[in-house]
């Protein structure tokens, strides 16, 4: 059986009630890039764009390599994330279901996300979930955040899991992304989140879910396909990845 689920935070198990655009705009504006300008608004794409990544990457990136002006607009944002996290932070609906469902079952959670560890933190504190999930990762913890697969590694090492074949479950193509990397037997986008299904078939992956609350399902499928019993399905899988029950990378 799957012994190790890494889920996104952000659009994946969280709501956040528009709380992460609200604060790029925010650092965006303290930085000197006017609301209303063609260089805020594109700033403000290409965070969409993004999302999932390390925040810090992203300013990083927008601001052309200059890392002082990248820092600065991190600590803005993190200044007016922290000011309006308890305004709309929610768990996604089956959310808080599915981290119980797992861990009862023997499953190890682990949280990943592009949040500074003080954001992440913040978040955790404000859900109640510090005590909900094995581990919560930020790229600051592994190396590198998304698209690259330090954090979903981490958590494998972090964990102690035997078999680096798990599930990484988001909401961004950079999920996807750093799932594939990592060399997770599932792969699975959510659409609750910032992208959508012509978003995820730009990347490779195994499956799309309506919700991260489908996830249960889909993993009983998997288990029963591995053991040759017969199970129905959760969802169903995109024409061109393999079938669920064509996986054999079950960690054990």
């Amino acid at each position: 059986m799957i012994s190790l689920v890494c889920l996104d935070m952000a659009g994946t198990t969280v709501h956040d009630g528009g709380v992460v655009v609200d604060a790029f705009r925010t650092a965006l504006t303290d930085v000197g890039l006017e609301p209303g300008t063609a260089a805020h608004d594109h700033a403000v794409q290409y965070a969409l764009d993004t999302m999932g990544q390390s925040k810090i990457a992203v300013f990083t990136a927008l601001f052309d390599g200059d890392t002082v002006r990248a820092e600065a607009a991190n600590a803005a944002f993190e200044r007016a994330y922290a000011a309006t996290v308890g305004r709309g932070v929610r768990p996604v609906d089956g959310a808080v279901d599915v981290l119980e469902a797992l861990r009862a079952s023997g499953t190890k959670v682990a949280l990943t996300t592009g949040f500074s560890p003080v954001t992440r933190d913040a978040v955790l504190d404000a859900l109640g979930w510090q005590d909900r999930v094995d581990l919560a990762l930020s790229p600051a913890d592994a190396g590198r955040g998304r698209p690259y697969p330090d954090m979903v590694l981490t958590a494998v090492l972090r964990t102690q899991t035997d078999d680096v074949r798990q599930v990484a479950v988001g909401d961004t193509v950079a999920d996807l992304l750093t799932g594939t990397r990592a060399g997770a037997s599932v792969v699975a986008g959510v659409r609750t989140g910032t992208h959508q299904d012509a978003d995820f078939a730009t990347v490779p992956h195994t499956h799309v879910l309506d919700s991260v609350a489908d996830l249960p399902a889909l993993l009983a499928g998997l288990d029963a396909a591995a053991l040759g019993t017969d199970v129905p399905r959760a969802d169903e899988p995109r024409a061109d990845v393999p079938r669920a029950d064509e996986f054999s990378a079950v960690a054990r």
